[in-house]
């Protein structure tokens, strides 16, 4: 906020320069005029007098504009550190508020797997857009930070992929918040095998993707940048067999919440509707399977709080609902109706963050954020 303030008195003084200078052109323009105007009936050496002064004055105009350019210049980058200053500030609020209006009162130092201050998704924020992706591989992707951020990460690093194209190996590594925002990488992964979809994740230390082509999900060791485990998802649909309607080879969808890792897919014995399976993030094994009533191409996605899993209506519509819940602990679904915006109307990949308490999502080259609520428990 200091360094705000001093842009903003730098501010302040240039204004005061500018007056200055105004001043100056006021002053030779009179000087101009009553050259101009009485030239004819003026004495010689007046005459050279009004010129003289006439030539110190536009000296002191040409020095002050040059001064001026430079502020100018200046004050462009200073407003430019401002506006970045502002949103990095922002961005490191939200995260220190950290827990969502319901769940304040509850320790901070819940346990993995906890679902303490869980309750049902009752409303969806508007989207807060913190960047937009640069170039055209960046219509559609993913981004990240781990809820169990493990060592030599934190809370702050942040991932990133591109995928759009079809060979798609680079992950972008982001220490700080305020990195990721101004679009400065401190890494770049480069994956041993491609991915496929825009169901990737981060959980604690990994990443989390499905491989390209194959019902394969992999877990990649983001310190070691090694392979730690791989394994089929039994008969799930993959590359286009069961996408979500936007397209993207959205067949196999990977989500974290308070208690563990996820995957939402489905198959042909399921007949197109959602399969929901509880994975062991060591080795991947299949904890245990949940087949619903909901099919998985009539939705735009889907993620998971609290052990239930919930989908959007719609990946364009600009109003569009949350329209589902399975609950896992009961086996049965219900109908919804909590508005969710698609700002951007393509909205290729929405996430849970269960330690922001957040809704992270993809919107049509826009990295966009939602605050959500939960019902009282």
């Amino acid at each position: 906020m200091s360094a705000i303030q001093d842009l903003q008195r730098d501010s302040s003084e240039q204004r005061a320069a500018l007056e200055s200078t105004k001043a100056r052109l006021r002053s030779l323009e009179a000087l101009l005029h009553r050259l101009t105007l009485g030239q004819a009936a003026m004495p010689w050496d007046t005459q050279e007098g009004l010129q003289r002064e006439l030539e110190l004055a536009y000296s002191h105009l040409v020095r002050d504009k040059s001064a001026l350019e430079e502020k100018r210049r200046l004050e462009e980058e200073n407003g430019d550190l401002a506006r970045r200053l502002e949103s990095s500030s922002e961005e490191v609020a939200s995260l220190r508020r950290g827990l969502c209006p319901q769940a304040r009162s509850t320790s901070e130092d819940v346990p993995p797997g906890s679902k303490e201050g869980c309750g049902e998704l009752i409303w969806v924020g508007e989207p807060v857009t913190l960047r937009t992706a640069e170039t055209l591989t960046g219509k559609y992707g993913v981004w990240m930070r781990d809820p169990q951020a493990a060592y030599p990460y934190t809370q702050e690093t942040t991932w990133r992929i591109n995928t759009v194209g079809t060979d798609i190996r680079q992950v972008f590594e982001y220490d700080l918040i305020s990195q990721f925002l101004q679009g400065y990488p401190s890494k770049v992964h480069v994956l041993p095998r491609p991915l496929e979809s825009t169901g990737a994740v981060v959980y604690q230390g990994s990443l989390y993707f499905q491989g390209a082509e194959s019902r394969t999900v992999i877990r990649y060791e983001l310190h070691t940048e090694t392979l730690k485990a791989e394994k089929e998802i039994p008969g799930a649909g993959y590359h286009g067999q069961f996408p979500y309607p936007w397209g993207g080879y959205t067949d196999i969808d990977l989500a974290v919440d308070e208690t563990g890792l996820w995957v939402i897919y489905s198959t042909e014995a399921a007949k197109g509707a959602i399969v929901l399976s509880k994975l062991n993030p060591e080795n991947l094994e299949l904890e245990q399977t949940w087949e619903t009533n909901i099919r998985k191409q009539s939705v735009a996605n889907a993620f998971v709080i609290c052990s239930t899993l919930y989908t959007i209506s719609s990946y364009s519509l600009p109003d569009a609902t949350v329209n589902f819940a399975y609950d896992t602990s009961t086996g049965s679904s219900k109908a919804l109706m909590v508005p969710f915006k698609n700002r951007y109307k393509y909205s290729s990949m929405i996430d849970y963050n269960p330690l922001e308490k957040k809704l992270f999502a993809w919107d049509n080259f826009n990295m966009v954020t939602y605050d959500i609520r939960l019902s009282q428990v």
